[in-house]
């Protein structure tokens, strides 16, 4: 599965890259970055979106999370692609909003790397 990681956080692919790296190396996991909203609407262009998950953080410069959420929901009103939104405010105003506009599950930083792998083995 591939599974974009869209966070303006410099050091978010080195975490991901130690933490998945077992599954990384057994071919289960395949991660691409965006450090962007823009970004991860380029990158997407290009895949087929039942073979892809997205990790987005809410809170980014430019397009944020949200956004990105409502334009891919725009062309793709349910899943395909799963999306599950990050944030490191558990508000209930962004949980709620995340959800309504067709988000698949809503995770707060910092991240439980354990329940993250779980989950994302069970969307395989």
């Amino acid at each position: 599965m591939k599974i974009l990681v869209v966070d303006d956080e410099e050091d978010v692919r080195v975490l991901f890259e130690q933490r998945f790296r077992r599954e990384i190396r057994a071919g289960e996991f395949d991660f691409a970055f965006s450090g962007s909203g823009e970004e991860a609407l380029e990158y997407l262009k290009g895949q087929d979106l039942e073979a892809v998950l997205i990790l987005s953080d809410i809170n980014m410069p430019g397009m944020s999370g949200i956004e990105l959420l409502r334009q891919i929901r725009s062309k793709s009103p349910t899943s395909p692609p799963t999306i599950m939104m990050i944030t490191a405010y558990g508000d209930v105003q962004s949980h709620d909003q995340a959800m309504a506009l067709g988000a698949n599950d809503f995770l707060t930083k910092p991240l439980d790397f354990t329940e993250l792998k779980q989950k994302l083995k069970s969307s395989l």
